[in-house]
């Protein structure tokens, strides 16, 4: 049997690397919801996800990437597709009218999503106890979340959101989840960050029909944004879309996958903090209560992982080529 062989690195670089990706994957919500109060929701997809694949393809030409695979940027596209322009464009189409800690926390419900449609896998998933309970868990948690909000809605709040918003809220992870496993059942050739910035770019230019659609370009005036939206869309394009990206990437090639999977864990918290403090959004004991739900859940559903890697080492050396998977496309 082989084990990882991974890399040293200095403390203080796993260090920062680690809180940029905690802290800026948390923070993004908050941002988005700044950037979709000055910019039309499908043209902030556009134009994030354009410039921010277009300056990672600039830094793969540097680095001597071959930028052009027919066959990997197909697969990159489908992905990028289904994860950034399907899953990411709800999130930016209901930040329009949910609070940012809420859209958080029912992200947060990824890795459920991730296990209950990967079906390769249900004969050993589903083996598990712990990864059954997490799901059970899990969907309890979602239920708490919605629940009041539903009620809300049901008896005619005007001010509860839209029942069809929160559903719409939901498909999110799992179109993020189905997405995730495309990409790893049908890995590219090249680098990550290459097989990124394809995924970047094909879904920032599908969000342009998409915004002639909801006729977000009619009326629409740059000179009109307000300087906090165009600071938070450079925010999501350096930090959100490649800092982070690249911060979770080396740790991937220095550290066990299970711990720096933990991110999954701190980013609605961070988000849920951010939200409360600085956009004066309100969330109730009962959604606090699901968030804990949802979080203890992801954490049963991870137990067996982070058993199986205490006690099995393989001896494989980490590429960006071979972390081609769920986690790595989180970054975007």
């Amino acid at each position: 049997m082989t084990t990882i062989n991974q890399k040293k690195a200095p403390t203080l670089w796993v260090i920062v690397a680690f809180a940029t990706v905690y802290i800026v994957w948390g923070s993004t919500y908050f941002f988005i919801q700044m950037a979709v109060h000055g910019f039309p929701a499908m043209l902030m997809g556009a134009l994030r996800y354009t410039m921010a694949g277009l300056l990672m393809l600039g830094w793969c030409a540097i680095k001597g990437d071959r930028i052009w695979v027919t066959k990997d940027v197909i697969k990159s596209g489908i992905s990028g597709l289904i994860m950034l322009f399907v899953a990411t464009g709800i999130v930016f189409w209901v930040e329009q009218t949910l609070p940012s800690a809420m859209v958080a926390i029912t992200v947060s419900t990824g890795p459920i999503w991730f296990v209950a449609l990967d079906k390769v896998n249900w004969r050993v998933n589903f083996k598990s106890k712990s990864t059954i309970g997490g799901l059970v868990m899990g969907f309890a948690g979602v239920i708490l979340l919605f629940g009041e909000q539903v009620n809300k809605a049901f008896i005619g709040n005007p001010s509860a959101p839209s029942v069809s918003a929160m559903l719409l809220l939901v498909l999110g992870p799992v179109a993020w989840s189905a997405g995730s496993l495309y990409s790893k059942k049908h890995a590219t050739t090249g680098p990550a960050r290459l097989n990124s910035a394809w995924q970047m770019i094909i879904a920032g230019i599908a969000f342009i029909p998409a915004g002639i659609a909801h006729h977000e370009f009619s009326g629409f005036s740059l000179m009109n944004v307000p300087a906090h939206a165009w600071w938070a869309i450079v925010y999501l394009i350096l930090f959100g879309s490649i800092a982070a990206f690249s911060a979770y990437v080396w740790l991937l090639q220095v550290k066990p996958a299970t711990q720096v999977s933990t991110h999954s864990y701190v980013n609605p918290v961070i988000a849920v903090l951010l939200g409360v403090l600085f956009a004066a959004e309100h969330i109730s004991l009962l959604q606090v209560i699901g968030l804990v739900v949802i979080l203890l859940s992801v954490l049963l559903i991870n137990l067996a992982k982070y058993r199986k890697t205490n006690t099995v080492q393989k001896v494989v050396p980490v590429t960006c080529n071979i972390v081609n998977d769920k986690q790595l496309m989180e970054a975007c």
